[in-house]
């Protein structure tokens, strides 16, 4: 099999929702220390779950802070657990009820340190927790019907519902749940393209060892996503500030989480559209037209190459999901 065609299974692969082995990184690793859950990566998981009136699962708080105000059933991810595990043992906590997840509905971040899964679940068996129960992790938990008036902990959590109400009449992205496929950083594996307005589609790879996507380590200072912009930057430094880097969202996300300081890294397999920036400016500021070529940017870096996607179909997918953005969003908070 040629290498070309290994590269367009590996994208495919990514597009269907799979994972793929993470064996090496090519961006800013010497930036990035390993990821090591409460020393530098805080991942917190947050349940949506409606019930057949769509009211939805809500806890009031025992913590000090936020003494009985009410949030969604959500907390920090412990050391040695998978994100499934922390999410339903956190549902069981504080709301009384074991659950299943049926598809992460977003990703939050800020920066490898504060990174926020949220998923959309449903009860599958348990009583919810009352005032009986009460306990350091919640007082009580309750249906919301999101009319009455509720003292919130914090307004947030209102888009994490209307995302979720949302999915449920009509699911934008693929059912997108962990893969476990271990990690030891932060990583953002690049499903970069430029697309062309006759339909075509190139992607960003790296040379050596064997031609392959991108793999960048989030840095501290910076949100997951800017390990995208990072690539663009040494890869055609010319070109970086003609272009918007785009990070659109995730096709899938491995993380394993077995091995504290070894495994607790997460690589987010992203799909980033590379666009030319329409309004460009001379030195003085002023505004200059700029003519479309209809081609990538030419790479400078001679790690990096343009490879044009030759098959019919691989193409078709991602011009579909780069125009209706239908993948799992991840936001950054910075």
């Amino acid at each position: 099999m040629e290498v070309t065609e290994e590269v367009e299974e590996q994208v495919e692969r990514l597009l269907s929702g799979q994972g793929s082995e993470v064996s090496g990184c090519d961006v800013a690793l010497e930036q990035s220390k390993p990821a090591t859950l409460r020393k530098n990566v805080t991942y917190i998981v947050c349940a949506v779950i409606f019930n057949d009136k769509e009211e939805v699962l809500m806890v009031q708080e025992a913590k000090q802070d936020c003494y009985k105000q009410w949030y969604l059933p959500a907390g920090r991810m412990e050391v040695g657990e998978s994100l499934e595990e922390a999410l339903k043992r956190e549902v069981k906590e504080e709301a009384g009820f074991e659950c299943e997840p049926i598809t992460l509905l977003l990703i939050q971040e800020k920066g490898p340190q504060w990174i926020r899964f949220i998923f959309l679940a449903e009860v599958t068996g348990g009583t919810l927790k009352d005032l009986s129960a009460a306990d350091q992790e919640s007082l009580q938990a309750s249906w919301w019907d999101r009319q009455s008036i509720l003292p919130l902990r914090g307004l947030d959590i209102l888009r994490l519902i209307d995302c979720g109400l949302k999915y449920r009449h009509n699911p934008w992205h693929p059912v997108t749940l962990p893969i476990d496929l271990s990690c030891r950083h932060v990583l953002q594996r690049l499903v970069l393209v430029f697309t062309s307005a006759e339909q075509q589609v190139w992607i960003l790879l790296v040379k050596a060892p064997v031609l392959h996507l991108p793999i960048a380590a989030a840095v501290k200072t910076h949100a997951v996503t800017w390990a995208a912009n990072m690539v663009v930057q040494e890869a055609m430094p010319s070109s970086y500030y003609d272009h918007d880097v785009n990070t659109l969202g995730v096709f899938s996300l491995q993380h394993n989480g077995r091995q504290h300081g070894k495994t607790d890294g997460v690589c987010f397999n992203t799909l980033v559209a590379l666009v030319p920036d329409h309004v460009q400016r001379n030195e003085d500021g002023e505004k200059v037209e700029c003519t479309a070529t209809g081609r990538p940017p030419a790479v400078e870096n001679p790690r990096y190459i343009w490879y044009e996607v030759q098959k019919g179909t691989l193409r078709e997918k991602l011009l579909e999901k780069t125009k209706n953005i239908s993948v799992l969003p991840i936001h950054s908070l910075y």
